[in-house]
């Protein structure tokens, strides 16, 4: 459905919403961690070195290098409601149903 690349991994959205990484682990390119959660995956964006995923009940799922934006922790209390995602090289921003929007990464 939609296969989006880090500098050295890939992420594609099966036909049943679940996401598979190949790649280099360090830029995302392994996703156990979070696999049980990449259910109903709707769109995927990319950083340098991280993936994320906004599911089909509009909250984010990360993984990947955190120098490269996939630790969302700090923001993921706002991040409901996404409607689309956008990446630079490694910032993730998500704009919001209501108009807002959140960013996280090094700036």
């Amino acid at each position: 459905q939609q296969i989006q690349s880090s500098t050295r991994a890939f992420a594609a959205i099966m036909g049943d919403g679940s996401v598979v990484t190949w790649g280099n682990p360090e830029h995302g390119g392994r996703s156990e961690a979070v696999r049980d959660q990449l259910r109903n995956v709707q769109q995927l964006k990319a950083t340098n070195g991280a993936f994320a995923a906004i599911l089909a009940d509009q909250t984010v799922v990360t993984w990947g290098n955190t120098k490269f934006a996939a630790d969302c922790t700090r923001v993921r209390d706002q991040l409901k409601g996404v409607q689309q995602i956008q990446a630079s090289g490694a910032a993730f921003a998500a704009i919001l149903g209501d108009g807002r929007v959140v960013t996280w990464g090094r700036q």
